[in-house]
């Protein structure tokens, strides 16, 4: 079982082999194309992913074969793609790079949206390789062997009829063949082990729509001295920064006995997950200038900001910044690396 999971995985990455590449319209299904459109050699270019679209697959045989594809980021020849099978979601980098395509780093459960296309890389998988003919054939590192075996293989999925170049990888006990369509990407994925198979084919391609995520976002009380917090749904396109979107929904005001977090003029300049765990955020100065808050006010303040990011990011260490340097105001000195705890004890949702 934890060879299939870690096939089904897998899956998903073939499909951006030109999410660092430039961006085409996707060409129609086999019946509505030329012959001549077909047959013309391929490079890894010509296998498109668009930006700003949901891939949607529709799985049989696992209940992880279904799942959904985003690209969170592209930048020159890298790209980085989200998946979400309804169990987890996972982040992949790929690089575009002398004709090949290359698993460069991969990072499971990650529920949080952050730029790692220029993440030390944990990963070296050759996903596929030029020139796209029959017989091109490579060794990946685990030993299973990877090739060509087909140009214009006729694949049908839900979404279409497509004439698709076929890659099979075979293992020991295993075999997996992923079936990909020009300027669209992978199409459908077959898996067979000891006479169980399990598919992934495209269902449907939503264009222009964003990723969107639902998250807890937390708010002073002055009169209960108290926290509540309120769910937002997110709207982030392709290469959208999550620290703008985060920034812009702290300063909605949801309807209720609430006060501000951030001012109108507060900026937030950096927002990351560190390797310690911790996240950092880091303010402009008219965080603290604009505040205008008691200790009571501002302490609440902080910890609406500790929740809603610690909450986000899976983490219960929130390190706070203002240009830069260590927190600091009328009422608080922190020193260098000292942060603030997640906290939900005195927090409830707001109706």
């Amino acid at each position: 079982m934890k060879k299939i999971l870690f096939v089904i995985t897998l899956l998903f990455t073939l499909i951006l082999l030109n999410g660092c590449a430039n961006k085409k319209d996707n060409k129609p299904p086999v019946e509505d194309l030329k012959p001549q459109e077909t047959a013309q050699p391929l490079s890894i270019q010509d296998y498109s992913f668009k930006e700003n679209t949901n891939y949607v697959f529709a799985g049989e045989g696992n209940e992880y074969a279904s799942y959904n594809l985003y690209v969170d980021y592209s930048e020159n020849n890298r790209v980085q793609i989200r998946s979400n099978n309804g169990g987890t979601e996972m982040v992949k980098v790929l690089e575009n790079k002398d004709g090949e395509l290359t698993l460069l780093f991969s990072r499971e459960e990650t529920y949080f949206r952050e730029n790692l296309i220029q993440s030390p890389a944990n990963k070296n998988e050759i996903l596929l390789k030029e020139p796209l003919t029959v017989g091109t054939s490579w060794t990946l590192t685990d030993g299973r062997k990877r090739s060509i075996t087909n140009v214009e293989a006729d694949v049908k999925t839900p979404s279409g009829t497509y004439k698709a170049l076929e890659v099979t990888t075979e293992g020991k006990d295993d075999k997996t063949q992923d079936y990909y369509a020009p300027n669209i990407g992978l199409v459908k994925s077959i898996f067979t082990s000891n006479g169980m198979v399990v598919t992934s084919s495209l269902s449907k391609v939503e264009n222009n729509v964003p990723l969107t995520q639902t998250v807890k976002f937390f708010y002073p009380n002055v009169n209960e001295d108290k926290l509540y917090y309120v769910d937002k749904t997110l709207s982030m396109g392709t290469n959208d920064l999550t620290k703008a979107v985060v920034e812009k929904a702290f300063k909605e005001l949801p309807k209720g006995d609430i006060s501000k977090v951030l001012g109108p003029d507060v900026k937030i300049k950096s927002l990351y997950l560190n390797k310690d765990n911790m996240v950092y955020v880091d303010f402009t100065k008219d965080f603290v200038s604009e505040m205008n808050a008691g200790s009571g006010y501002e302490t609440m303040i902080l910890q609406s900001i500790t929740n809603t990011l610690g909450n986000y990011y899976g983490v219960d260490k929130v390190y706070i910044t203002i240009e830069g340097e260590p927190y600091a105001s009328g009422h608080y000195m922190m020193k260098k690396g000292e942060y603030f705890k997640v906290d939900l004890n005195n927090s409830a949702e707001l109706r």
